[in-house]
């Protein structure tokens, strides 16, 4: 058995120059017309750099754009879930000739990331983006928000990447590549593997669902988000480590894997499941694990519509399928976790988890059950909420505060 197959059917397309060509360009690059990028862009150039959206060049054209809000495919005919664009002000669109190349610049530090060549200027209708995208236009919700303050005029066409961000210097080796997973899997015989999406720090429900995956997979991997998330969220080093915990203390030896990927969150639900999916196949896992609500914020979304949309998209769409979970708590009838698919007891019988229930106890001091989070896991959890100088307050709300 061989690992699944990189999205679009062809070999890893990593856009990250190497050697030579990367010294070229980058001294090329220094006398091109600079566009500083947002946080989210810079995340989508690191992602092409590494491969991980394999097979695309680049930033999509208006017909992309339009092609993948309104049917999930690009002009082309690829399919593809969520666009993948670049935007800037008027202003500076209007010093920019289509043709031309242009160096884009990260917002943190002004490293040159990347450089593109423009090949299409256009307005797209950002209404319908969020509407299609993130089925509402609400600009309480952090993707609507997030695009609809993006500047007027989309920028299209291929890039080099040049840089990595400071990724790798920041996490080590938990920062992987497509290439780097996909080895590491091979050199442990698997073929089988299941993708645990986490921005959160795992408590026992999380745990239960990776050993579900494990009792039908090879391994998984335990793939966590290293990119900007909201405010009272728990920062990548210290989920690394409790999750480090856990795994050493819990699990069976070598049937997990711990990496982390540049992107920051859209919340889009549905869609970005399927954004998870995509770019799982080409780290090389054939299953995904989706859960209640992923990729979910508030109540915009049904717990399982995340479920429901990998059985509407076209057959043979994507390689890597879901590993669909039913709602998962702690049973005190049954005495262990449970779904809601193998557990008969009432609702007052269950201790319903979440990531924000378990955030939103530690940030105010509250006792957590054991039935929670393991006590390894909470100790570190809450070293890192005492050392806090700031108190962010975290609210339930959707699906998270049943």
């Amino acid at each position: 058995m061989s690992l699944v197959n990189p999205h679009g059917g062809g070999p890893l397309k990593p856009l990250l120059l190497e050697g030579e060509a990367l010294s070229a360009e980058r001294g090329r690059a220094e006398s091109l017309p600079k566009v500083k990028v947002s946080s989210r862009e810079k995340g989508d150039i690191i992602m092409l750099g590494l491969g991980g959206f394999t097979p695309l060049d680049g930033f999509m054209s208006h017909a992309d754009w339009e092609g993948v809000c309104d049917g999930m495919k690009t002009a082309s005919g690829l399919f593809w879930p969520i666009p993948i664009t670049l935007s800037t002000d008027e202003v500076v669109a209007d010093g920019i000739k289509t043709g031309s190349d242009i160096a884009l610049v990260d917002p943190e530090n002004d490293e040159i990331l990347a450089t593109m060549t423009v090949t299409e200027k256009c307005r797209i209708d950002k209404a319908h983006e969020c509407a299609t995208v993130f089925k509402t236009t609400d600009l309480e919700h952090p993707g609507v928000k997030m695009v609809m303050e993006q500047g007027d005029v989309n920028l299209a066409g291929p890039v080099k990447v040049l840089s990595q961000g400071g990724f790798p210097e920041k996490y080590g080796d938990l920062f992987m590549s497509p290439k780097e997973t996909r080895a590491q899997f091979e050199a442990m015989g698997w073929s089988k593997v299941a993708a645990f999406q986490t921005r959160n720090p795992m408590h026992r429900s999380h745990e239960y669902l990776a050993k579900v995956a494990i009792e039908t997979c090879d391994g998984v991997l335990i793939h966590s988000l290293l990119g900007n998330l909201k405010p009272g969220d728990i920062p990548a080093d210290v989920r690394a480590k409790a999750i480090n915990t856990l795994v050493d203390k819990y699990f069976v030896k070598n049937t997990i894997i711990q990496a982390g990927y540049p992107l920051d969150m859209r919340y889009a639900g549905p869609r970005e499941a399927l954004l998870h999916a995509v770019f799982r196949q080409n780290y090389g896992c054939s299953h995904l694990i989706v859960g209640r609500d992923h990729a979910g914020v508030g109540d915009y979304y049904g717990p399982f519509d995340a479920h429901h949309i990998f059985d509407q998209i076209p057959k043979g769409a994507l390689e890597t399928q879901a590993l669909k979970i039913d709602w998962t708590f702690w049973c005190y009838k049954c005495g262990g976790m449970a779904s809601a698919r193998t557990c008969p007891h009432e609702p007052g019988d269950r201790l319903l988890l979440s990531g924000t229930k378990l955030r939103k106890a530690l940030s105010e001091g509250d006792d957590v059950p054991a039935e929670f989070s393991r006590p390894e896991v909470l100790e570190i959890l809450r070293e890192y909420y005492n050392n806090l100088t700031e108190k962010v307050e975290v609210k339930l709300s959707g699906h998270s505060a049943k």
